[in-house]
């Protein structure tokens, strides 16, 4: 591993989220209640043996990977989807258009059904723990949000970009990803974030904002037999 976004659900999991992960052997994975991604320093077959110590049968895990591996004993894969993952260095200040809110505990039940709703990628009840997360309200209620997610060594990830579908259109995910990344760059952090890699529509976004493809990871989901 030569770079910490190399393999950044390890390096989240051993530095600044380190309090969140669980451990067998030589893999960590994240407590489920707040993601679902594991990762061994290895990212080998052979490296993971141990994840199904921390998996129960029937639950889902992901895994990032740069290429496609086989599952470890315990598991079958469900999927191998190709990804980018994408840094900015600079992000232009958000226009002020509408108003955000920084989200909290008491928002984390709207915040969850906003996930669900939309599948921006894996949200679970505790995600909204892991950073800072603003939100558009409409009528008081929650039609748009971003956030973060994994913090791998100085890096930062852009996470949990959604809209309501009856408010798309209006430039909701594009400014507050501004704001989300704005801040952590003023944190000294680099903003990351990860797309598939035929959501080109969202890639196009991620790129006018002033991210850049670093890289072409594959994400592989499996499930505990």
């Amino acid at each position: 591993m030569d770079h910490p976004l190399d393999r950044p659900i390890w390096t989240a999991l051993t530095t600044r989220q380190a309090s969140v992960a669980q451990e067998a052997g030589g893999v960590r994975r994240y407590d489920p209640a707040f993601a679902p991604f594991a990762a061994s320093a290895e990212g080998t077959t052979e490296s993971l043996a141990t994840l199904a110590e921390l998996v129960p049968a029937g639950s889902q895990i992901y895994l990032q990977q740069a290429e496609s591996i086989a599952p470890p004993p315990g598991f079958r894969l469900l999927r191998a989807v190709p990804t980018v993952q994408m840094v900015a260095e600079q992000v232009g200040e958000p226009n002020g258009a509408f108003a955000m809110e920084e989200l909290t505990d008491a928002d984390a039940p709207e915040m969850l059904a906003l996930a669900l709703l939309t599948k921006p990628g894996p949200f679970a009840k505790r995600t909204h723990e892991l950073g800072r997360f603003l939100g558009v309200r409409h009528d008081g209620r929650l039609i748009a949000m971003a956030g973060e997610r994994m913090k791998a060594g100085a890096f930062t990830e852009v996470s949990g970009v959604c809209t309501h579908p009856d408010y798309r259109g209006k430039g909701y995910a594009a400014d507050l990803m501004r704001a989300v990344a704005c801040t952590m760059l003023a944190r000294g952090e680099t903003p990351f974030l990860h797309a598939f890699a035929d959501n080109t529509g969202a890639i196009g976004l991620y790129e006018r904002l002033g991210f850049v493809v670093r890289w072409r990871p594959i994400l592989m989901a499996m499930e505990r037999i």
